[in-house]
């Protein structure tokens, strides 16, 4: 399978393109590639594929900001971000063309179309949700009771609008159709002009007795909790999709979905990097020069470590496997241990003469960088 092009691509578009500089692009390559103007050419039907596909996300708001941040997944509704919704055909938001056009007289004469039928099944709108975790619960995965206002059906009329005993009745005004057609006759003929129905509000039903409680919408707003797994290994701004937790459809349209964003906490000892752990930790002279057995804290024990005798500030040692562990993977990252030479302070008199005899005890020869230092020096210097 052909692997999908950028859809800024497709519309001949530069990524951070205006709403209005979208839609010009796209009349442009459907003006271009209809079917009608380009009868039995596959080639010319695939690319108005493609720039209808493109244009149904980058024309509406949410699946534009998912499609900048994620790419083809962020739309995707195999990849757990929720698609743009291609129809039976592959047209994926085709009635936009009609909205844009109205009908397909905008296209210059083309004969046969319908508008769309507002009467389709639509889903409902996705939501975000934005939570704060600590270090410990992104790394182990943790279970979080959550709230979120939003619209639900209305369990009074179950979602239809009618008070409960009584129904929708199709508008007289339109038939049920959601659309009038005027014609207008002109010294060139006759022409027919498709609007909205004033009446219904292009729903093709009417509602003479509202639900008291949603008052003839449907839905009413409230505050669900929700409980929800996270996963070991998320981080800043990971995402993870809870599906059919969005707002309610319309027509027995699915409901949306509910993206929650993660925020996680900074530690006081590790830094995260990716799946690797960084710590920094202080010791002597004496554990630096001779060797010796540290005690390293990591995110769930504490290990012992032998530091080689001789060993340079800044040394830097990996301890496999003690890192975060990747989403939904066995695996780990590591952890890396950065060690920092301490120079002791606040020294009494008895300390410091300890340190003198150390000082007369330990010659020259055993500093091998300064003494490299001091030989640079010395041929700039001659």
């Amino acid at each position: 399978m052909a692997e999908k092009r950028d859809y800024y691509e497709v519309l001949g578009l530069k990524k951070g393109a205006s709403d209005e500089e979208i839609k010009k692009a796209f009349r442009k390559m459907a003006m271009k590639y209809h079917p009608d103007r380009n009868p039995d050419d596959k080639e010319a039907e695939e690319k108005f594929k493609e720039a209808n596909e493109a244009y149904s996300v980058l024309s509406d708001p949410d699946k534009k900001s998912k499609y900048d941040r994620f790419g083809h997944a962020g739309v995707d509704p195999n990849a757990g971000f929720g698609g743009f919704g291609g129809g039976a055909g592959g047209f994926g938001g085709f009635e936009d063309i009609f909205d844009m056009f109205g009908g397909f007289g905008g296209f210059g004469g083309f004969g046969g179309g319908t508008r769309k039928n507002p009467n389709q099944p639509k889903k409902g709108r996705d939501l975000q949700k934005a939570i704060t975790i600590t270090f410990e619960e992104a790394a182990f995965g943790v279970k979080k009771d959550i709230e979120i206002s939003k619209f639900v059906k209305c369990s009074t009329c179950n979602g239809e609008g009618a008070k409960p005993g009584t129904s929708k009745k199709t508008c007289p005004t339109c038939g049920g159709s959601g659309q009038v057609v005027e014609t207008k006759r002109t010294a060139f003929g006759a022409f027919q002009n498709v609007t909205t129905c004033h009446h219904c509000g292009g729903t093709g039903t009417i509602i003479e007795e509202p639900c008291p409680d949603c008052k003839g919408t449907g839905r009413v707003r409230k505050t669900v909790k929700l409980s929800i797994d996270i996963p070991a290994g998320v981080d800043n701004e990971s995402v993870i999709p809870i599906r059919g937790q969005g707002e309610p459809g319309t027509n027995g349209g699915p409901a949306g979905d509910l993206y929650i964003v993660i925020s996680v906490k900074p530690h006081k000892l590790f830094e995260r990097r990716g799946n690797d752990l960084y710590i920094e930790m202080p010791i002597t002279f004496e554990q630096a020069a001779l060797g010796a057995e540290i005690v390293v804290p990591t995110l769930e024990e504490k290990v012992s470590y032998k530091i080689p005798a001789g060993t340079q500030p800044g040394t830097v040692f990996r301890l496999k496997n003690k890192g975060i562990k990747y989403i939904r993977r066995e695996a780990k990252g590591d952890l890396y241990v950065k060690v920092n030479l301490e120079i002791p302070t606040k020294l009494n008199g008895k300390q410091k003469k300890a340190i003198s005899r150390m000082a007369e005890a330990v010659t020259e020869e055993c500093y091998q960088k300064k003494n490299s230092f001091a030989e640079k020096l010395k041929e700039i210097f001659k």
